[in-house]
């Protein structure tokens, strides 16, 4: 079975070997299996154990989907790693670290191409953010060959002389390419003097802008009653949607079945602060399909359902929405990170010590069909949480791969919760506290993707060797020796 790559279309096998840890393994066993394994401890940056493995930490290659993986680190580098968390290539991403592999039944059968940011430069505007005096944006993106190669880039003929893309690209069957960007302008009943509003452009080979759609524009298809409406309007942010995904919706039961909404060429997107997830008809820029801002409304003290099949229920500040794809499990169901992060007009109300969900829904019967949750391998709920950044995709053996961003783990799980690779991610990102003048690690991963062996070049290595997890509660880091 094949997995598909960057517009919903089946293609290839994924997965690879690393060394990692689950939340919950991570809240024992982070104290000295490095040390006998020769994995690489690190400083935490989250609120969890200051030490702690780094690599792959657990790996059944027997239950695991094998292929590589795809991720930005903290040191500017994209990183193919193999599941034994061997990097087995790298490509420099020195502005966005969003890098997203590209199909290469896209460009030709060409193998190994990525998106990057390639450069940065300081956005304008010093009141788009009350004490914010400036803020950097992409200036260029651009398509990497496997050789790290500039083949295509957007950027010099954006708007503005700037791309400002974040979050998001495709690439289209056409040729071109669909790029998530900001437009900073002011909006009429607004607040804000200018809205940080989000906008999709269509570019060309070429570097051009053929099409495009403004988030500000359909303010009135998202589903806001009126009172929400004004809330809107007077955020007190100028990042009013905070949209974080962009996919095309691709090839579908659905549309096979006769429902136009979910016609393959259509664009599919997340608002993060809009707690809403919507398709855009691409043929006439309209809303025609909505799931949220409004859920049956949960309450603080609770934790949420876990039995399924069940109605939707609360989802707040949701990442990497989007509709697997033909071919695999679960096709044409959508599949979402939900962080359970601060969201919404109003703002949702969302379990104190919950955690993160991964929610599979039939699109047409609003039904939650599959979830993942800490619960589901052996945790409390808060063992898997990242309120912001994340992605989850569904893989051809059932299982599903997961980022929890804030953490920077990876990990893949089946479909009964067992978690059958684990990862954390090694390439720290080192900064300075403004406060205290400490040194600080952020460990964190805003998309981690599986990765097809077959994307890569012939020849290109890869490990599939066993990683076995000590016994937590006799897992410890020896002291120094006496001088």
């Amino acid at each position: 079975m094949s997995l598909p790559i960057g517009t919903n279309r089946p293609i290839y096998k994924l997965l690879g070997n690393g060394r990692t840890v689950t939340a919950p393994t991570r809240l024992a066993l982070q104290q000295a299996i490095l040390i006998a394994l020769g994995v690489a401890l690190s400083v935490s940056a989250f609120a969890s154990p200051s030490i702690y493995p780094t690599g792959t930490t657990r790996y059944d290659p027997s239950k695991a989907y094998n292929s590589f993986v795809l991720f930005s680190g903290g040191d500017d580098l994209a990183h193919l790693i193999d599941l034994n968390g061997n990097s087995v290539h790298e490509w420099k991403d020195p502005a966005g670290h969003h890098s997203t592999l590209i199909d290469p039944a896209l460009i030709g059968g060409k193998l190994g191409h990525i998106f990057v940011a390639l450069e940065n430069t300081e956005g304008k505007g010093t009141g788009l953010i009350p004490g914010q005096i400036n803020r950097q944006v992409s200036k260029t993106i651009g398509e990497l060959d496997w050789d790290g190669k500039t083949v295509w880039t957007f950027g010099e003929k954006a708007p503005g002389g700037a791309a400002q893309q974040h979050h998001d690209w495709a690439r289209l069957p056409n040729g071109n390419t669909v790029v998530l960007a900001n437009l900073v302008h002011p909006v009429k009943n607004f607040k804000q003097p200018e809205v940080l509003d989000d906008v999709i452009y269509e570019v060309n080979p070429a570097g051009e802008v053929v099409w495009k759609w403004i988030a500000t524009e359909h303010l009135t298809e998202f589903g806001f009653t009126p009172a929400e409406l004004k809330l809107v309007r007077n955020a007190p942010i100028a990042d009013v949607f905070h949209t974080n995904n962009l996919k095309v919706v691709g090839p579908n039961r659905w549309f096979a079945a006769g429902d136009k909404r979910f016609d393959p060429e259509n664009l599919l997107f997340d608002a993060r602060n809009g707690n809403f997830i919507a398709i855009i008809d691409k043929k006439t820029g309209k809303i025609v399909w909505r799931l949220g801002p409004h859920y049956p409304l949960a309450r603080e003290d609770q934790a949420l359902p876990r039995k399924v099949p069940r109605p939707v229920d609360q989802i707040s500040g949701q990442h990497d929405a989007h509709i697997i794809p033909e071919g695999l499990p679960g096709a044409g169901n959508l599949l979402v990170f939900d962080n359970q992060g601060v969201a919404g007009y109003p703002s949702a109300a969302v379990p104190r010590t919950g955690g993160s969900r991964i929610l599979e829904i039939d699109p047409i019967k609003n039904e939650i069909v599959w979830q993942y949750s800490g619960e589901d391998s052996g945790g409390p709920g808060w063992s898997f949480r990242s309120t912001n950044i994340s992605s989850a995709r569904r893989l051809p053996n059932g299982n599903t791969f997961i980022d929890e961003g804030q953490s920077g783990r990876l990990f893949q799980v089946t479909r009964d919760g067992e978690i059958v690779w684990e990862y954390v991610n090694p390439y720290a990102r080192i900064g300075k506290d403004s406060v205290t003048g400490r040194a600080t690690v952020n460990n964190s991963v805003y998309r981690g993707q599986p990765v097809p062996y077959e994307w890569v070049p012939a020849g290109t290595p890869h490990s599939e060797k066993p990683v076995n997890p000590p016994e937590l509660s006799k897992f410890r880091i020896p002291a120094a020796p006496a001088l």
